[in-house]
């Protein structure tokens, strides 16, 4: 695997780790101490890291169903399960906007859940609607 795409991965699983984690405690210059915890990072802490990932915040209301409906327009049982094809495009973004290679199989993998399976045809299509959404712009 490509260094580049393996950093992309281990960014992504931590800010996945990161993001299940709610806490606001934090050093008294409202930097994190050194020996912080996830749960004590703050939510700005935490959207910092993913925008340094490359992965866009979290979509609500129109901007939400406007992601959902670029995706079901080029693969629509994607968007069956809504909550895991907004995390599914949010971690394609982090391959995205950090070039990786594979991106049309990562995608295939991503969105490919439950009774839900996703081809690499399909994932070069949800690339594209991601790409010119401007959903993956950080």
């Amino acid at each position: 695997m490509p260094r580049h795409i393996a950093i992309a991965a281990i960014a992504a699983a931590c800010l996945l780790a990161l993001t299940a984690c709610d806490g606001d405690d934090k050093a008294d210059n409202g930097k994190p101490s050194p020996n912080a915890t996830a749960s004590e990072l703050t939510q700005k802490q935490k959207d910092k890291i993913s925008k340094a990932a490359g992965i866009p915040p979290k979509p609500t209301g129109v901007k939400r169903q406007q992601l959902l409906d670029a995706l079901a327009a080029v693969a629509p049982n994607v968007v069956r399960y809504e909550d895991k094809a907004v995390d599914a495009a949010r971690n394609q973004c982090s391959s995205i906007n950090g070039n990786g290679g594979k991106l049309d199989w990562a995608a295939a993998m991503r969105f490919t859940y439950k009774d839900v399976a996703t081809t690499e045809a399909q994932g070069a299509k949800i690339n594209d609607a991601l790409k010119k959404s401007g959903f993956c712009k950080v």
